[in-house]
């Protein structure tokens, strides 16, 4: 079984921008957004996946991934169940570990996520110093909640 353990934090500053190598625009859709059994179509730069997630516990999931061509993903976003979410993913290299930081846009432009994925939960990491708090256990910023409710519809103070 594929496992995705994975801690997800609020970005401080742009200080992540220095250690950026690479980046990747995506736009990603939800053929079905049930937090037991989440069904996501994305579209990656060239490349396309559909990807099949389970309950989180914690910071651990089950996740199936596979790669499908692009055309397909293409139609398959067509029937996304909400808004497709679109942002753009940096790679950002600390402490021998790659953090995944999304910036996203449209209607969740000015919300920055960083993602670390890890062996086990109890895994220990270096934190950047642009890191902010966490929101793993947030289901606010949850990509798939993201797409029904977008970061700019939260109000004055969303951060936590």
């Amino acid at each position: 079984m594929g496992i995705e353990i994975e801690r997800k934090f609020l970005v401080a500053g742009d200080g992540w921008r220095r250690q950026a190598t690479t980046q990747t625009r995506f736009s990603q859709g939800y053929l079905s957004r049930d937090p037991a059994r989440a069904v996501r179509v994305r579209i990656a730069g060239e490349r396309a996946f559909l990807t099949i997630k389970g309950a989180t516990t914690g910071a651990t999931r089950a996740e199936f991934e596979y790669e499908v061509p692009v055309a397909d993903a293409a139609q398959l976003l067509a029937m996304s169940d909400g808004p497709v979410v679109e942002k753009i993913r940096h790679l950002c290299p600390h402490a021998g570990m790659t953090w995944e930081v999304d910036e996203f846009l449209g209607a969740n432009a000015g919300l920055i996520v960083a993602e670390i994925e890890l062996e086990s939960e109890g895994q220990a990491f270096a934190r950047p110093a642009w890191l902010g708090g966490e929101v793993t256990g947030d289901a606010r910023y949850v990509n798939a909640n993201l797409a029904v409710h977008p970061f700019t519809s939260w109000g004055k103070n969303p951060r936590p």
